[in-house]
This record gives structure tokens, sequence and C-alpha cells, in this order.
């Protein structure tokens, strides 16, 4: 069965986005500072996966 490596989740308000997926599965962000923000999470089967997110303004 292939593996699912890379996917997207467009938006146009980000910021509800981010609230809307850290409410809905509980994915906590950490700063990077200068970089963005990543996320290390567990799926509906407990594999991990990582999120990150771009943002040069991240603290």
């Amino acid at each position: 069965m292939p593996t699912i490596v890379h996917f997207e989740i467009p938006a146009d308000n980000v910021q509800r986005a981010k609230a809307f997926y850290e409410g809905l599965f509980g994915w906590p962000r950490t700063a990077v500072p200068g970089m963005g923000y990543f996320a290390i999470c567990l799926d509906t089967e407990n594999n991990a996966f990582g999120l990150w997110e771009e943002d040069a303004k991240a603290a």
C-alpha cells in the first residue's frame, strides 16, 4: 500500500485554520525562532508524523 509522505492544507484564512486544526486534533505547535513552527503528532493508528509551517516571524 502506498504511503502518504506529504500533503498541504490550503486556507484563505490561515489564523482560522490554525485554530481549527489545533482544536480539532490537539496539534500543538512549537516555534523555531526566525524559521517557522513544527508539531509532532499521532494519527488514529498511533503513527507519529510531523507538521512544518515556514514563518520567518516565528518567535
